[in-house]
């Protein structure tokens, strides 16, 4: 042995992440990002064949793809992709326009510019995401927005509430941004809640924020009335 060499010179670094945790990640974004369809089945022999992972991975990751509302396990034909449901997304949208009307609302009465900076930030990545047809950055950098617009205000109980809905919220906004128009609206109306906190404007910020989270959620239920009028 080379006496020279440190002891940790060859070691197998562990990745930060699980094989499982990856495989999870790997078909929440195939569903969120529609690879995978509301309804689709998901087979288990086909699933291993493309992660590369054995059976019991594959059924784990559908198990907890089952507990975020993603898959829905039907008797006699097994896991599928989930359908949207228009009463769930309605309420999903009402409990995001309490609560982000709420945090920006706090956070202009803040009055700190380190907020608006990394509201900015977000916004700037949200647009150049959008130009670059970058679906997946426009999900991660809209989740940095409202994560900046909770935690900067020490609301934190609320954005884990948020969170608990995350993966859902970004289902149905992984259909609304790609609607006509969005990548311009979207950004405009976000825009408006970063002016009113920049202002200080606490009832301005409120507004802005619920007349988003509205436009949002009225195009989420046309999409939605529509899918369930074809089917």
């Amino acid at each position: 042995m080379n006496a020279d060499l440190p002891s940790t010179a060859i070691r197998v670094e562990r990745p930060n992440k699980t094989l499982r945790e990856l495989a999870l990640d790997k078909v929440r974004d195939a569903i969120v990002d529609g690879y995978f369809k509301p309804g689709d089945r998901l087979v288990e022999r086909d699933l291993c064949a493309q992660l590369g992972v054995s059976r019991t991975i594959v059924r784990e990751v559908l198990r907890h793809l089952e507990s975020e509302g993603l898959v829905a396990n039907l008797p006699n034909k097994g896991p599928i992709v989930a359908r949207l449901d228009l009463n769930e997304a309605k309420q999903i949208y009402e409990i995001r326009g309490a609560l982000e009307g709420m945090a920006a609302r706090l956070c202009a009465e803040r009055r700190d510019p380190a907020i608006v900076e990394a509201l900015e930030a977000s916004l700037k990545g949200i647009r150049e995401s959008y130009a670059a047809k970058d679906m997946s950055g426009v999900l991660s950098q809209t989740s940095g927005f409202y994560q900046t617009l909770f935690t900067k205000v020490d609301r934190d109980v609320a954005w884990g509430v948020v969170n608990l809905l995350t993966v859902r919220i970004n289902h149905l906004r992984s259909m609304t941004i790609k609607t006509k128009n969005r990548d311009v609206e979207g950004p405009a109306q976000m825009e408006k809640i970063v002016e009113a906190i920049r202002e200080g404007d606490g009832e301005a910020a409120y507004k802005a924020a619920l007349d988003h989270v509205a436009r949002a959620g009225a195009i989420a239920e046309a999409l939605l009335a529509a899918q369930q009028t074809a089917e």
